[in-house]
């Protein structure tokens, strides 16, 4: 399988240059850089996914229908390689789904409906995160050191839309929903601190402990989270005691 040529990228991300300036819808706009992506890189699928405020990644451009099936199967199983790019903001690559150990309950199902191998790349805003560009291919992959580097630079460019559609005068139905997912990553990272201050944990465990209380409880991660911050404050105020919080304990891993 040929690689991707890193002159290819560059004359696209050149082509692609006219979005930058507002000359198209923002939505209109993804759209174009998911289908460029998918051409570029000869894969069977790209998409790009943003957070919603309970940190579901949703599709808001596909280029095959595969790529909605990544989005139902990690919002079921909680699990995938989209959703650890997203949470540990770091690219991630899975080049044979059928022997990845990473994601046993997504990879069965994805390989089932037609997705082995996937290269995921978190799109970062203000020391963030707030979506993914994901690549997918229905044949095992190595996925080289040049397709990666071409992949980073179409998330960068898709973070330079995003940050273009949040400062913007227009609000659009999708700059809400990314307004609402950073103002409760907020309130999660807080909750995580105090989850690591507590238990000595780490950030990751932290955030696992409160997505699982959070799906067992079919609450919203960021009201459990507001709950746990809000708790803490009153126990360091001295205003309130342990028996007497209604935030229930955690889950230990």
């Amino acid at each position: 399988m040929s690689s991707v040529s890193i002159q290819d990228v560059r004359h696209a991300l050149n082509e692609l240059g006219r979005l930058r300036f507002g000359e198209m819808r923002v939505e209109d706009a993804m759209h174009q850089v998911v289908q460029t992506t998918h051409t570029i890189f000869s894969v069977d699928g790209a998409g790009l996914m943003l957070a919603n405020a309970d940190h579901h990644l949703l599709n808001a451009a596909v280029s095959d229908v595969r790529m909605g099936h990544l989005e139902e199967l990690q919002i079921r199983h909680q699990e995938g390689p989209c959703i650890s790019a997203f949470e540990d903001k770091q690219l991630v690559r899975a080049e044979d789904l059928s022997q990845e150990m990473r994601w046993p309950l997504f990879s069965k199902h994805a390989v089932a409906r037609g997705v082995r191998a996937v290269l995921a790349s978190p799109i970062p805003y203000n020391q963030d995160a707030v979506g993914v560009v994901a690549v997918m291919s229905e044949q095992s992959r190595p996925w080289s050191a040049e397709t990666e580097l071409g992949l980073l630079a179409f998330t960068d460019l898709a973070a330079l839309l995003i940050a273009t559609m949040l400062m913007g005068e227009q609000q659009t139905e999708l700059a809400g929903q990314l307004q609402s997912a950073l103002n409760s990553r907020a309130i999660i990272e807080q909750a995580k601190g105090v989850l690591i201050g507590r238990r000595g944990i780490s950030a990751h465990a932290a955030y696992q402990q409160l997505r699982a209380q959070a799906r067992s409880e079919r609450r919203k991660l960021a009201v459990l989270s507001a709950e746990l911050v809000r708790d803490a404050v009153r126990q360091s105020d001295g205003s309130a005691c342990t028996p007497c919080s209604t935030t229930r304990p955690l889950p230990s891993t």
